[in-house]
């Protein structure tokens, strides 16, 4: 799969974390992004990790998704080795439920920066690449205005029918 295109990078340090970053997956995909799915430890496998990481960048990769639990060094590694946007997932396991994954990943220091969603947030760094993309992606763009209206109009039902509960119109 080495010479096929990427727009985004989905990588985890387990498989464990699989259902986890499902979601950035499928939300990308579903805005026409291709997406690529690794498992690769920042610790257990760094010199493949990083080899992937150079490789999807010269394939095109607008963004990395990266999820980690625990130390969560994953998308502090990945942005060693690019330039292109690190958007970072802390993934809630231990005994600190995800609060060491976040606050290990948005202390980076200068320099090499990576963003970072809320602990388990794979949706919102899905979008978040997504994002990136459509910024030199009209087609992108213009399938992220539709799925944000989507999310309104889902508010806006629901809003009418809690209204109407209590007798009053939205």
């Amino acid at each position: 799969m080495s010479e096929n295109k990427v727009d985004v990078a989905i990588m985890m340090g387990s498989k464990s974390d699989l259902e986890i970053m499902r979601p950035a997956a499928k939300i990308a995909e579903s805005l026409g992004l291709a997406v690529e799915v690794r498992v690769l430890s920042a610790h257990r496998t760094p010199d493949e990790a990083a080899a992937y990481v150079k490789d999807a960048t010269r394939r095109g990769v607008k963004a990395f998704i990266c999820g980690a639990g625990g130390a969560a060094h994953l998308g502090g590694a990945v942005a060693a080795h690019t330039t292109r946007p690190v958007i970072a997932v802390p993934i809630a396991n231990g005994a600190l439920s995800g609060w060491d994954s976040l606050l290990a990943m948005v202390q980076m220091p200068p320099g090499m920066p990576c963003a970072t969603v809320a602990v388990n947030g794979a949706e919102n760094a899905g979008l978040l690449a997504a994002q990136i993309a459509a910024t030199a992606d009209p087609e992108v763009a213009k399938k992220l205005v539709a799925e944000r209206e989507g999310r309104r109009k889902k508010v806006l039902e629901s809003d009418a029918e809690v209204a109407a509960q209590f007798g009053k119109k939205a």
